[in-house]
């Protein structure tokens, strides 16, 4: 299959050899561009964790010295593997998402052993800090990177030509929809099968759209779409 792939080109490099292992042609076609804040700054504070719903927000950190020992819990495989590959100390993935992945930290810590240090871009697809402090934890949340939306209409004629596209976050599936309409390539859209990651992402495309959804919010399951 010919398959878009959406998501940033860190990301999307080695999703697109593993697709290419499968036996599919992938195409990078990018609608974020993440960009590193620059002179992040985490309090010296002594957090009990770190909670972590994005890869990313790991993979722009350049000095982790002062927080790699403290125990990390990541939403997924992707955001734990790369915390692992950072450096850092404890590390395992709980939940799948951002209700899940609190309901875990609510159920495995006290809110009386200490703040929690919450890592994240300038948007996510859920309230992991509202959620945690109405659970009466303290939360510090450290934006490390803002994704910065790319155009489509360079990629229109593999647009054209595509078989299915990868949609893994609500934002990505509303950037899609939109770049689709700006682009007039709604007839190519209407063709391609949509695969997503999330009903959450699905619910930001068009109902005649075709669609699958994983089982699991899990890159596995998403995958596991493809046969």
């Amino acid at each position: 299959m010919k398959i878009i792939l959406t998501r940033p080109i860190e990301d999307a490099a080695p999703l697109a050899e593993k697709l290419r292992r499968l036996g599919h042609l992938p195409m990078i076609t990018p609608l974020l561009e993440i960009v590193a804040r620059p002179n992040v700054l985490i309090p010296p504070k002594s957090y009990q964790a770190i909670c972590l719903t994005s890869a990313n927000a790991v993979r722009v950190l350049t000095d982790i010295d002062a927080i790699q020992h403290i125990p990390l819990i990541a939403v997924g495989q992707q955001s734990e593997q790369m915390a692992i590959d950072k450096g850092f100390a404890e590390v395992s993935a709980h939940g799948g998402d951002v209700v899940k992945l609190h309901d875990f930290l609510v159920s495995h810590l006290n809110s009386n052993s200490g703040p929690l240090l919450y890592l994240s871009g300038s948007e996510t697809s859920g309230d992991m800090q509202g959620l945690l402090q109405n659970s009466g934890f303290e939360v510090d949340r450290i934006i490390t990177y803002d994704a910065v939306k790319s155009s489509l209409v360079e990629f229109s004629a593999e647009i054209e030509k595509a078989d299915a596209v990868l949609l893994y976050s609500p934002r990505t599936a509303k950037l899609w929809a939109a770049e689709i309409e700006t682009w007039k390539l709604t007839e190519a859209a209407s063709r391609i099968k949509h695969i997503c990651l999330s009903a959450n992402v699905a619910a930001n495309l068009p109902q005649s759209w075709p669609r699958a959804i994983a089982a699991t919010p899990t890159e596995a399951a998403l995958l596991a779409l493809l046969d």
